[in-house]
């Protein structure tokens, strides 16, 4: 159920596995909208960051076990994924040095979603396209069928069923939260779920005369007694702060906001220069004036937004700069706290946090502890990664884990 990055690769392996049974299984593969792999088409702005080159297990979140996240991932390497789309797609992965991203070397993401539905068919696998399953009902007896049950009244008897359905992220793209919806409705414990990777908005934008302004900055946060900090493109939008540092921190904002505490305190560092640098700048500075110094490393209009918060007349040379305002500049620079309010929502977030609890499934067939014969795999599960293509080792590694323990080979 669910024709996106991890439902079409469950189909992909356990049309291979069903390949080695006798009789041979057949293999559908079901799916509300009427193509399949709306987001593997928008990822990347369209270019499909399939993959992360290196990636950093540890910078998953879930609040399920994160040694059992680790093991799922580690079934399916990512070397290993790269040789399966490159020998298997044929897409020639194509590493971007300064990200670590590995993108088709075609830079469109049709080529991947096309990829996959094609090696899906050829491998065997029907498909339904424009399908909406409104309900599944478990077997009557122990190894007897699912029933799946479609919009309309028709009835699919299933020996196995993997829900690949996504979370609630991105709903234009077909998430609609069917999949949790069936999971809870079945016993099985889902985390709260809630938008991940998701913009921040400020209420009466305190920034949006810098909207349109891009730069690579770092961003730090404590919560729950842990340090939390990204670096990378951050843009300033008419809203609020996009880009990858503020979508990979947002969901320390989007909980807080939810649990209705202490809003959590994000704060940037505009430049590469850490506090003890710029306080040595600032004190070489000599008859430089301050605001040449700081405008030598931003762009002019937040350079003078940064000094204007730190109340530093930029004229001021660096030699005449009292100690006060030259601390006051430095915290500025290097520690200001981002005046969010709120956030944009599933509506813009590229993943759900949250999900079903990874507890409730085999770590190694993905099937339901709680319900022998279904298995879950992708979004729908408590886990996501930041941005970078982890989202994507996760779909790709679940789904492949998925497809194969339906059909009893994993």
């Amino acid at each position: 159920m669910g024709a996106g990055a991890a439902g079409t690769m469950a189909a992909i392996f356990a049309a291979e596995g069903a390949s080695t049974r006798s009789p041979r299984p057949e293999v559908l593969l079901l799916e509300r909208t009427q193509d399949g792999g709306r987001k593997i088409l928008i990822s990347g702005g369209g270019r499909c960051n399939i993959l992360p080159s290196a990636p950093d297990l540890a910078r998953f979140v879930t609040d399920s076990s994160p040694k059992s996240l680790r093991n799922i991932l580690k079934s399916w390497p990512v070397e290993e994924q790269i040789r399966f789309f490159n020998e298997r797609l044929g897409l020639d992965l194509t590493l971007e040095v300064e990200s670590g991203k590995l993108f088709p070397q075609s830079n469109k993401a049709r080529d991947v979603r096309d990829g996959l539905l094609s090696l899906a068919t050829a491998l065997g696998v029907c498909t339904r396209f424009g399908v909406t399953v409104e309900d599944l009902e478990p077997p009557l007896v122990p190894g007897g069928d699912w029933q799946v049950v479609l919009a309309g009244g028709e009835r699919i008897a299933a020996s196995a069923v993997v829900l690949a359905t996504g979370g609630l992220s991105v709903p234009n793209t077909g998430s609609d939260g069917t999949g949790l919806r069936i999971a809870a409705a079945l016993g099985h414990e889902v985390h709260a779920t809630y938008p991940a990777l998701t913009p921040l908005t400020a209420k009466e934008p305190r920034h949006a005369a810098l909207s349109g302004i891009s730069l690579p900055v770092t961003l730090n946060a404590r919560a729950d007694g842990k340090r939390y900090s990204t670096a990378g493109g951050f843009l300033f939008t008419h809203k609020g702060y996009s880009g990858p540092s503020v979508l990979d921190l947002s969901h320390l904002a989007v909980r807080s906001r939810l649990a209705g505490g202490a809003r959590q305190e994000i704060t940037v560092q505009w430049t590469a220069l850490d506090a003890s640098a710029w306080e040595e700048r600032l004190r070489a500075g000599g008859t430089a004036h301050v605001g040449t110094l700081v405008r030598r490393e931003l762009p002019e209009r937040l350079a003078d937004m940064v000094l204007e918060s730190a109340g530093v007349n930029g004229g001021t040379t660096a030699s005449q700069l009292k100690r006060g305002d030259r601390q006051q500049l430095v915290a500025a620079l290097t520690a200001m706290p981002l005046p969010w309010t709120g956030d944009e929502g599933y509506k813009k977030a590229e993943v759900t946090g949250g999900g079903v609890a990874l507890n409730e499934i085999d770590p190694r067939t993905l099937e339901s502890r709680r319900a022998p014969g279904l298995f879950l795999c992708g979004e729908m599960l408590d886990a996501f990664g930041p941005i970078g293509g982890y989202n994507f080792l996760w779909a790709w590694a679940t789904g492949r884990a998925a497809g194969l323990g339906a059909v009893g080979t994993a």
